[in-house]
């Protein structure tokens, strides 16, 4: 009897199974989330409701910059070819959003039409109406890197209140509804003007709420001497941080974003690294694509929760029949009180609620009888996708990962320096001397030899407590000489010969010189006399133990070396 009671409580209390993630999130979305926000407005004060290109499109990068900053420039440098509609000049010349994605044949699909395409996550847009579509396109093409990514290039950002009002579209809201959908937003800055325009600001306070997807380029570095770009960065990030209200400093990546010669080629080291950090966090984004997508459906389920308690408190003080428009009135001056009075009886965080002022000017404009009273059923279904649905996707998050290819970006400027003489640090550090015949510790092995023989080598080796008197006058930590240690220890006897001592101090000094040390030792740093011995050590490691379960026949191998067949128990397996 009742035992329907039984099966519905199991029924909330136990997550849906998904075969993917981009499964799992469409349905969620359309079963549990989109009715609570289609009976509460949602879409009308925040944001048009998701389809399913929003769940099953590439990872999207979004450029945005004020004239000249090199936008284009840095999406032609990536993908190594130009794109159709691409203007490049000194000047404001890009004077519409261009969707750069992938493409079997080579064209630009006019904004009209890219908006009523199911398969791109654009159909929302036409919100904006002809203004703003008439300059927007989507350029395809065939190039390996929009495989795995596409990049938004947008409008130079001007100043001056005329410009902003000729574009005839609310540019800072294109840019906000764009920011909700991409991966990863990109400010361009020029190395040689770095004011922030009016309409710049306006449009980095639009990106509120997104800065964990934000990064900063410093473009056109090259132009400038070292001294001078140390006060440039110091000043771009004095302007950042008073618009930018964040406890964290925004990450700013210095370089020159084009494929021609540096101009001051002093700081070329500096530009090659920053590239490639900031490769390394583009070439992230289709690993952790899912899980953006994941997040920031848990923030919307988030907001339009909020938003429905606002809601249903503003109708809750609605008269139903006279003084309606006085009570709107006073109800929309004391909205912040609302605020608060939702936050104590909710228990929900002050940041969770949305802007006062922009949330006030939208509620003159709406029939507050008209909303819907609180439907507890609605909120529920969230509450029990936010606790139970989100942690099962969340293992499948993880698997997903797990099986993709690292790094998975590839083609155009990315593979420019994956390989060869010109990869990142090729030749430095511990690569030095990768392509030299002679042993490259062998340079300064006679130095090396001196200090050895002053520590009482026995046997031709000298002990760990010897070598460790000696190795701490670096002043490393001791977490960077055990490393050095290991590494150098070729034979693990726990003592060092000529050649491992003197292999010891050149890796102490790779490390002093601001070099990382290896995770294992290039066969280049092996010394002549211990190469065989390394080759042996390598094919042991490769020799598995494969041992069943239960009783059987198990491999014993010690060192690579076979020993014998023998029959175990699981027991005595554990033992050993």
């Amino acid at each position: 009897m009742f035992s329907w009671l039984g099966t519905d409580d199991r029924r909330k209390k136990d997550p849906e199974v998904f075969q993917t993630v981009s499964e799992g999130l469409k349905k969620l979305y359309k079963t549990k989330l989109l009715p609570l926000e289609e009976g509460y407005k949602f879409h009308e004060f925040h944001s048009p409701a998701l389809e399913d290109a929003d769940f099953d499109n590439k990872p999207m990068v979004l450029l945005v910059g004020q004239y000249s900053t090199g936008k284009t420039s840095f999406i032609r440098y990536l993908l190594e070819q130009d794109f159709p509609g691409m203007r490049i000049g000194p000047e404001p010349t890009t004077d519409s959003f261009i969707a750069v994605m992938h493409g079997d044949t080579e064209g630009v699909v006019p904004g009209n039409a890219l908006v009523v395409d199911p398969k791109k996550p654009f159909r929302k847009l036409n919100a904006f109406g002809n203004a703003f579509l008439n300059r927007f396109v989507c350029a395809q093409l065939p190039n390996p890197v929009l495989e795995s990514i596409s990049v938004i290039d947008t409008p130079g950002i001007l100043s001056g209140e005329k410009q902003r009002i000729s574009r005839g579209y609310d540019f800072a809201a294109v840019l906000e509804w764009f920011a909700e959908r991409v991966d990863r937003i990109i400010l361009l800055f020029d190395a040689h003007k770095l004011d922030i325009s009016d309409e710049f600001s306006e449009v980095i306070k639009a990106l509120k709420n997104h800065e964990d997807k934000i990064r900063v380029v410093l473009n056109k570095a090259d132009q400038i001497e070292t001294q001078q770009l140390m006060r440039v960065y110091g000043a771009l990030m004095w302007s950042l941080g008073k618009i930018v209200n964040t406890p964290e400093v925004i990450r700013v990546y210095i370089g020159s974003f084009w494929s021609h010669p540096l101009l001051i080629p002093d700081n070329r080291k500096l530009f090659e690294a920053e590239e490639q950090d900031l490769f390394k966090d583009i070439q992230s984004l289709p690993r952790n694509a899912a899980l953006r997508k994941l997040n920031d459906l848990i923030k919307r389920a988030r907001l339009a929760k909020v938003h429905a308690y606002i809601i249903s408190a503003l109708k809750k003080e609605m008269p139903s029949v006279f003084g309606k428009e006085n009570k709107k009135k006073e109800l929309i001056g004391s909205l912040g009180d609302i605020y608060k009075r939702i936050e104590r009886e909710h228990q929900i965080s002050p940041g969770d609620f949305p802007n006062l002022k922009k949330m006030q000017d939208q509620l003159n404009s709406q029939d507050l009888n008209k909303f819907q009273p609180l439907k507890p059923k609605l909120l529920e279904a969230v509450d029990d996708m936010l606790a139970h649905d989100i942690a099962g996707l969340m293992v499948l998050v993880r698997q997903e990962e797990n099986q993709r290819p690292n790094p998975v970006v590839k083609g155009g400027a990315f593979d420019g320096t994956l390989d060869g003489p010109f990869g990142h640090g090729y030749g430095e550090g511990a690569g030095e001397g990768i392509d030299e015949a002679e042993w490259v510790v062998a340079r300064d092995k006679p130095a090396y030899d001196e200090i050895f023989y002053t520590l009482s080598p026995v046997n031709a080796k000298v002990t760990g407590a010897n070598a460790k008197r000696e190795m701490v006058k670096s002043k490393l930590p001791n977490t960077v000489l055990g490393k050095i240690w290991k590494l150098a220890d070729i034979d693990k006897d726990g003592m060092l010969d000529d050649e491992e001592f003197a292999l010891a101090n050149h890796l102490i000094k790779v490390k002093l010189e601001g070099h990382e040390l290896p995770a294992e030792l290039p066969a280049h740093l092996v010394p002549p006399s211990k190469r065989k011995l390394a080759e042996n050590d390598t094919r042991a490691e490769t020799d598995q133990k494969r041992i069943r379960g239960g009783t059987g026949w198990y491999l014993i191998s010690s060192g690579g070396k076979f020993i014998s067949n023998r029959l175990f128990s699981d027991k005595h397996v554990r033992q050993q």
